[in-house]
């Protein structure tokens, strides 16, 4: 399985006082489904409402759904990160995933915060397991596909996608039921690698006798 991560900034910044005073969090659009997204892929509304479900049940209700600031370089998740404990999540008929995240008092919490009231501009990057299908070119997610996280706190929104196409998607994983970590299958890692690597000596090759004939 493949770690496929979906970027949106159409979050916005709400406040609510509490007993202790004021909780802010981040509440919009987390993911999308039944539209091919700016990367290419599509989720089906099946798909995405399976994997919202289990991951509800799993992580939010249990009161462990977090998010990290910036995205990490696999699907664990690493607490010494987190800076958001996702409340809710709600798949609407519209194609949207409708969020809601509290920022904690973590340290990174507290960049988040300090970021928004500078005037940042956030975003948040969904990160989830699964494979993909190509249908007519667009990459349709399987119903393999499961949330690791549903939001991570990014920067600068618009910029991570080729960052995450490209490297974080490069990796194989597997997932083990039995202890619930994620574990690098490298064995199909690297014989992905190395066709790719193949394909592009091939390609090389290709344009280089091209170019010969053209003398």
């Amino acid at each position: 399985m493949k770690l496929i991560a979906e970027v949106t900034q159409d979050v916005e910044v709400l406040e609510e006082a509490t007993k202790t005073g004021k909780a802010m969090y981040l509440t919009g659009p987390f993911m999308e489904h039944s539209i091919q997204n700016k990367n290419g892929r599509m989720y089906s509304e099946a798909v995405m409402r399976k994997a919202v479900t289990r991951y509800v049940a799993e992580k939010v209700d249990k009161g462990c759904a977090y998010g990290e600031l910036n995205h990490p370089p696999g699907p664990q998740i690493n607490l010494e990160r987190a800076c958001i404990l996702i409340n809710s999540l709600d798949v609407q008929n519209d194609g949207k995933v409708i969020g809601k995240a509290r920022i904690t008092e973590t340290p990174t919490g507290k960049i988040v915060k300090g970021l928004i009231e500078s005037g940042a501009n956030l975003g948040v990057s969904s990160r989830g397991m699964g494979s993909l299908k190509e249908v007519n070119g667009v990459n349709e997610v399987q119903d393999d596909f499961r949330l690791v996280t549903a939001s991570d706190v990014v920067a600068d929104p618009s910029a991570p996608n080729a960052f995450v196409k490209g490297i974080m998607e490069g990796v194989e994983w597997l997932y083990n039921e039995e202890t619930g970590d994620w574990i690098e299958d490298i064995k199909k890692t690297y014989e992905q690698t190395a066709t790719t690597r193949r394909k592009l000596e091939e390609a090389k090759l290709y344009l280089f006798n091209q170019f010969i004939k053209s003398l």
